[in-house]
């Protein structure tokens, strides 16, 4: 069994500004959910049976309060944020296993699903779609991997090594003291990501530098750390069976053609077809 796990809002800013590029600024109302889906469908036609994706249903999080500066949801265009919900209704509309996150971000609903599937023995692989930097600290071996979807590539652990120059055990030591703009904290200053590697591979984790390595600035390497490290408790499912596409449900077709996007239809009908599931 492999399981596909899937950063669906990251796919809906990918469709919204790739749209962009032909429509000359006349957004489609739901153009760029009508394109994750048809990416949804594409995987499970491809070989996909056990699929889940995981969506932003507010952005700020528990994060938001421990560093001001952390990632929210202003500058988001207006466009796009009215296809966040109408996505994870037609996920849902679609029989796709939807996580919309509140407390928590996708990110950690990836990691926490990649862990809770890692753990089953009836799984062999475990594939998480997303290029973000931060689910690389899920990687292990070749067993559960990052799918860079846009590159056409397969990040395992030696790739994860190979790109940062640490273990994917690492990562948040690494993004700690590097930073991420996208998530909104600056990292430590004086520490690129050469002398990030350097430093994680001579000593460890940051809780294990010597004092004099961060100074003053521990305690915010630390905190860097927290906002960083992935959260794998939430309780998403309890057996992995209930990740499989039985195919589109009742209401799929009338909420397709709401949207102007009945070919939706046709194209999940056949896939459940040559699944043998559902319709």
């Amino acid at each position: 069994m492999i399981v596909d796990l899937v950063d669906g809002t990251y796919e809906l800013f990918r469709h919204f500004h790739g749209l962009r590029r032909f429509t000359k600024g006349q957004d489609r109302p739901f153009g760029a959910v009508a394109g994750v889906l048809n990416g949804i469908l594409q995987i499970i036609e491809n070989r996909a049976t056990h699929v889940a994706v995981a969506t932003d249903h507010v952005i700020e999080s528990f994060r938001n309060e421990l560093w001001p500066g952390y990632k929210t949801g202003e500058g988001i265009e207006p466009a796009l944020w009215a296809q966040f919900h109408p996505l994870e209704e037609g996920l849902a509309a679609m029989g796709v296993v939807t996580w919309p996150m509140t407390e928590l971000e996708a990110d950690d609903a990836l990691a926490s699903g990649a862990r809770l599937a890692e753990a089953d023995p009836r799984v062999q692989k475990v594939l998480i779609w997303t290029p973000d930097k931060d689910l690389a600290q899920c990687v292990r071996g070749d067993r559960v991997v990052q799918v860079h979807r846009r590159a056409d590539k397969i990040f395992t652990a030696a790739d994860v090594r190979a790109k940062f120059g640490v273990e994917p055990a690492l990562i948040p030591d690494y993004l700690a003291l590097v930073g991420d703009a996208a998530d909104g904290y600056p990292g430590i200053s004086g520490i690129g990501a050469v002398g990030a590697a350097r430093l994680l591979n001579q000593h460890g984790p940051i809780e294990s530098f010597p004092a004099s390595v961060l100074g003053a600035q521990r305690e915010a390497a630390l905190l860097f750390k927290r906002l960083a490290t992935l959260r794998t408790d939430a309780d998403l499912f309890s057996d992995v069976e209930s990740l499989r596409w039985q195919g589109p449900t009742a209401a799929f077709a009338a909420w397709a053609e709401g949207i102007g996007a009945p070919q939706l239809v046709e194209r999940a009908t056949r896939a459940a077809i040559a699944r043998k599931v559902g319709a």
